[in-house]
């Protein structure tokens, strides 16, 4: 082999540390060797076991580069795990988290395979809620939103690579609905992991996350922290079956006020779940 040869075939490879190490400069010791093992996985179709062996990532060297420059790594390799399925993600949408997994998990209903009631997701982004519902819920009738066509088109796509059928449709909340988008008495379940992290708490969030994630997704103005759930409640009021259900990812700062804007509304049964961390991160509500 020649010496130019080798050196070429050394500079695109690297072992588990060679990657990793250098990421601790953006993250901690554990959330670095998490990147590296998940580039491995998608990237190079290397196991933690075959890393711990010794076996080496291939073409990495500009994705290692493009993480140190801060980007977040489902951005940088277009994917993101969610539950047992992987997303479509750019950085037109929210990247999904695994506590919005457990949220979907929650809106099952006992009898999942033959339940054929009608679900609306409102926020969509990358339709992981309305795609994992869709799979999950197979007899049901499922319809998401979002404001974003970018979104839209992403959420679309990754209703064709799960294989299930979901209505997108171009719809703001915020706005007043068309007589299309308001009818009364449509669905069993409307579920939302709207924005809700106030323009204040910026300051305390991970560069990879504030410089890089679609604000729209993810900010409310500190004046109106409960802006959506506001317009979704109202929404929801009588947009539900009577004894339909709403669930919400919340912020868990205004979680009481939450419950009490839910119960002003005459909503009932009203109850919070805390999320894999101890955080009160959901809440359901009856109409």
């Amino acid at each position: 082999m020649a010496v130019t040869e080798l050196f070429s075939t050394f500079a695109l490879t690297m072992t588990y540390e060679e990657f990793w190490k250098p990421l601790t400069q953006i993250y901690d010791a554990g959330e670095a060797k998490a990147v590296t093992r998940f580039v491995a996985e998608m990237q190079c179709g290397l196991s933690l076991a075959d890393l711990l062996a010794g076996k080496k990532m291939t073409d990495v060297d500009g994705i290692q580069k493009m993480l140190l420059s801060g980007e977040p790594v489902q951005y940088v390799l277009g994917k993101a795990d969610f539950g047992p399925r992987k997303f479509i993600v750019t950085p037109g949408v929210l990247i999904p988290r695994p506590e919005t997994y457990e949220l979907c998990q929650w809106c099952l209903p006992p009898a999942p395979f033959n339940w054929r009631g009608s679900i609306l997701d409102i926020g969509t982004g990358s339709g992981c809620i309305a795609c994992t519902l869709a799979a999950e819920l197979p007899q049901a009738v499922v319809t998401a939103w979002d404001i974003s066509e970018k979104a839209l088109e992403i959420a679309n796509e990754n209703a064709k690579r799960t294989h299930v059928h979901v209505s997108f449709e171009h719809v703001d909340i915020l706005s007043p609905l068309t007589t299309q988008h308001s009818p009364l008495n449509t669905y069993d379940l409307i579920v939302s992991n709207p924005p809700y992290i106030c323009e204040s708490e910026a300051a305390e969030m991970e560069p990879h996350v504030l410089n890089h994630e679609p604000a729209q997704a993810l900010f409310v103005p500190d004046n109106d922290p409960l802006l959506f759930y506001r317009h979704i409640s109202n929404y929801a009021k009588t947009a539900l079956y009577e004894g339909g259900k709403l669930y919400f990812e919340i912020n868990p700062r205004f979680c009481k006020d939450t419950g009490q804007l839910l119960s002003g509304l005459g909503f009932h049964d009203i109850q919070v779940r805390k999320d894999q961390f101890g955080k009160e991160r959901f809440i359901s509500a009856c109409r």
